[in-house]
């Protein structure tokens, strides 16, 4: 199984945390490049957006094609880019494709996992069925460990999904973003934008994140469930 945290204060990453936020901050400003498409398609690009602040529904189901795109924004073109790791859901050789995808991060590579949304998404999110089916798609970028070396490992991990946690659900409501998100959302500035981006994903703390990007504890001898899509 895999359990999930926030991240705290004495807690190490490989890359470290300054680098990661630098990269993610750098990304943030360039995807989409500036000047371009509208403040909606911003925040789109990045987070997977509610209805409106009642979290009554989701605007897209898109964590494939987010997961491809935020992943690739936020790797390293040099080191080989966005990598997307053998069936985890497989049990040939899982423990070796954990080591493979904590090698690709730490070279500033970010990496797709996708699996059962109940596996790997959060606890209130919006996208969990009551008959288990459906995936889900989140964006590893570092390994680390509690409390510095020698401590539980962990794999640090950005969910777009905005209605993931208590927390990620507080995060976006604000006197901005509160009502219907077609509504609120055009009236913001691309600077807003921006603002409410890194305020999801970095939070306010230069030494931590925010709440979308979380700590999944992950059995790495285990392969993943299968993906149900029971009712397709």
């Amino acid at each position: 199984m895999i359990t999930q945290a926030y991240f705290k204060p004495g807690d190490v990453t490989d890359p470290a945390v300054a680098s990661l936020r630098a990269r993610i901050g750098t990304a943030i400003d360039n995807n989409p490049a500036p000047g371009t498409g509208t403040v909606l398609e911003r925040l789109s690009f990045w987070l997977q957006l509610p209805v409106d602040t009642m979290f009554s529904g989701m605007l897209d189901r898109l964590c494939e094609a987010r997961g491809q795109r935020v992943g690739t924004a936020l790797s390293s073109a040099a080191a080989g880019g966005l990598y997307h790791p053998a069936d985890l859901s497989a049990a040939a050789d899982i423990s070796a494709k954990w080591t493979a995808i904590g090698d690709r991060l730490h070279i500033d590579r970010a990496v797709t996992v996708k699996g059962p949304t109940d596996h790997v998404g959060g606890s209130q999110s919006l996208f969990l069925q009551k008959n288990g089916a459906g995936f889900h798609v989140i964006v590893l970028l570092a390994t680390g460990n509690d409390d510095g070396p020698g401590g539980r490992p962990f794999f640090l991990a950005f969910d777009p999904d905005v209605s993931a946690e208590r927390e990620t659900r507080m995060a976006w409501t604000t006197k901005q973003t509160v009502g219907k998100t077609t509504t609120k959302v055009p009236a913001l500035t691309h600077a807003d934008a921006v603002t409410i981006i890194k305020r999801m994903l970095l939070g306010t703390d230069p030494n931590g994140f925010g709440p979308l990007i979380r700590k999944y504890y992950v059995e790495t001898a285990e392969p993943f469930p299968a993906i149900s899509r029971a009712g397709e």
